[in-house]
C-alpha cells in the first residue's frame, strides 16, 4: 500500500501574503512529496509496506536501524498536520473549548502565544513548536528537532504545530524566524483544526 502526497486543506496560494505560492510550491510540492516518495521506496516489499503511517512512525521511533524510514513517515505526518494548522483568514486569539483551556492551563492567550513562540524561536536548527494536550488533560508546549513528533511522546496528543525548518518560510520571511513566527499565530493559525483535534481526543 504505496502512500500518497496528502491534498492540500486550500489552494497554494490561499495563505497569501502571508506564505507565498512560491513557497507551497516548494515546501508542499517537492520537499513534502519527496518525504512521501522516499518512505514509499523505503517500505516496498517490506513489513511494514501495509501499514498504516501512525504505526510505522511508532515502530521505527527510537531503531537506529529505522532511522530513514522514521524520519521519512514522520516528515509526511509532520507536513500534513502543519498543513491543517493553518487556513486561510486564520490568526488571533482562539474561541471554544481550545481558548477555555488555554486560559486555564497559561494563564492567558497572551502567555501561551509567549511560550510557544519561544519554544519556536528557540528549537536550534530544524524542528517543530507544538501544542499538545497531555496525558492529566493539561495543554503544553513541546518543541521537537527535525523529524521527531510527540505522537511518540506516550499520552500526548497533537492539537497544533508550526514548523520552524528553514524552508517553510526562508523565501518569505528569508533569516526572521520570530517575524515567521509572529505572522503564523497573528494571520494563519486554525483554531478551528485545534478544537477538533480536542473533541477527537474526548
Amino acid at each position: 500500500m504505496a502512500f500518497d502526497l496528502p491534498s492540500l486543506p486550500y489552494s497554494r496560494d490561499a495563505l497569501s501574503p502571508h506564505i507565498s505560492e512560491e513557497t507551497l510550491n516548494f515546501h508542499y510540492g517537492k520537499h513534502h512529496q519527496a518525504y512521501v516518495t522516499n518512505l514509499n521506496k523505503l517500505i516496498d516489499g517490506g513489513p511494514m509496506a501495509d501499514a498504516g503511517l501512525e504505526d510505522i512512525i511508532k515502530d521505527a521511533a527510537g531503531d537506529p536501524s529505522k532511522a530513514g524510514v522514521f524520519n521519512n513517515a514522520a516528515q509526511v505526518w509532520n507536513h500534513t498536520f502543519y498543513w491543517h494548522s493553518m487556513k486561510p483568514g486564520g490568526g488571533g486569539a482562539p474561541t471554544g473549548k481550545i481558548a477555555e483551556l488555554i486560559d486555564r492551563d497559561f494563564g492567558s492567550y497572551d502567555a501561551f502565544k509567549e511560550a510557544f513562540s519561544t519554544a519556536g524561536a528557540t528549537q536550534f536548527g530544524s524542528g517543530w513548536a507544538w501544542l499538545v494536550l497531555e496525558s492529566d488533560g493539561k495543554l503544553a508546549v513541546h518543541k521537537t528537532p527535525n523529524a521527531e513528533t510527540p505522537l511518540t511522546i506516550e499520552g500526548a496528543t497533537p492539537l497544533l504545530t508550526m514548523d520552524v525548518w528553514e524552508h517553510a518560510y526562508y523565501l518569505d520571511f528569508q533569516n526572521a524566524r520570530p517575524k515567521y513566527i509572529e505572522t503564523f499565530l497573528d494571520e494563519l493559525v486554525n483554531w478551528d483544526f485545534a478544537n477538533q483535534n480536542l473533541a477527537d481526543a474526548g
